[in-house]
């Protein structure tokens, strides 16, 4: 048998790829994630499935549903939010997987930064304004952050900010990040991105933070910040489509008439 953790994306169901739609609908067991993955995107597990929300479980009962499933021959869907690859805690699952010799595949879903991209309008690498993304997150309650991952030394490069599990720590990011960014950076807020309340905040460093909390929101939101999220930056076009810079696919510049 073989266990397949599988990216379920941000929320909605045809937000699924189609392999992932297709494992979910062929394997007997399927354990899903249920604080972060609605019922709406394991519904296409086959009749007579077993599936189990893993939220109220921990590592050692999960493992052990894996466990006897193998003992059954019986392959496993193991559905996480986004990708699995982030913020996934599938490392540890792995550990015991490679331990007790049970195969396991991984396949990817859409991570939650694209999907909020996507549901803000906006490309999150823009010229000459941002051309990399730092994907991380707030300790807080959570495992702590490794020495030198810290919202300042990332606020150095001028990078746009992917902060998960920050919607908690809004006042530290605001003191943290101001002095690099400037108290007008842009920030959006996105609730539950691809859920049907899905709910989007736009503002500043300064004020997103009132903002966050009239609307109540306390969980399950991304926090991106950055000046490529700046509705009008003047920047330039792309050199990708340039007339005037040939490439190994276009190799002749066009020449005005």
């Amino acid at each position: 048998m073989t266990v397949y953790f599988i990216g379920a994306g941000p929320g909605d169901p045809e937000l699924l790829t189609i392999k992932a739609a297709r494992v979910i609908g062929e394997c007997p067991v399927c354990l899903y994630a249920g604080s972060l993955v609605p019922e709406a995107v394991v519904a296409c597990a086959p009749e007579g499935a077993l599936v189990m929300d893993t939220a109220p479980m921990t590592l050692n009962e999960t493992h052990g549903q894996i466990v006897e499933a193998h003992a059954k021959g019986q392959n496993v869907a193991r559905v996480h939010s986004g990708d699995p690859s982030l913020y996934g805690a599938i490392a540890e699952q792995i550990r015991r997987l490679k331990v007790a010799g049970i195969d396991y595949q991984i396949i990817p879903g859409v991570p939650a930064y694209a999907a909020a991209a996507a549901a803000l309008g906006t490309e999150l690498t823009v010229p000459e304004v941002a051309q990399s993304i730092v994907l991380t997150r707030m300790s807080m309650k959570s495992t702590g952050m490794p020495a030198g991952e810290t919202l300042e030394n990332f606020a150095k490069t001028g990078a746009t900010l992917a902060i998960h599990l920050g919607i908690r720590a809004m006042r530290e990011i605001e003191r943290q990040l101001v002095p690099y960014y400037g108290a007008d950076c842009p920030v959006a807020v996105i609730y539950r991105v691809g859920w049907p309340d899905q709910l989007i905040i736009r503002g500043t460093l300064m004020d997103v933070r009132e903002k966050a909390r009239a609307a109540k929101i306390t969980r399950t939101a991304l926090i991106l910040v950055g000046p490529a999220l700046a509705e009008n930056h003047g920047f330039p076009d792309s050199a990708l489509y340039d007339a005037s810079r040939p490439h190994v696919l276009r190799p002749k510049a066009a020449v005005n008439s």
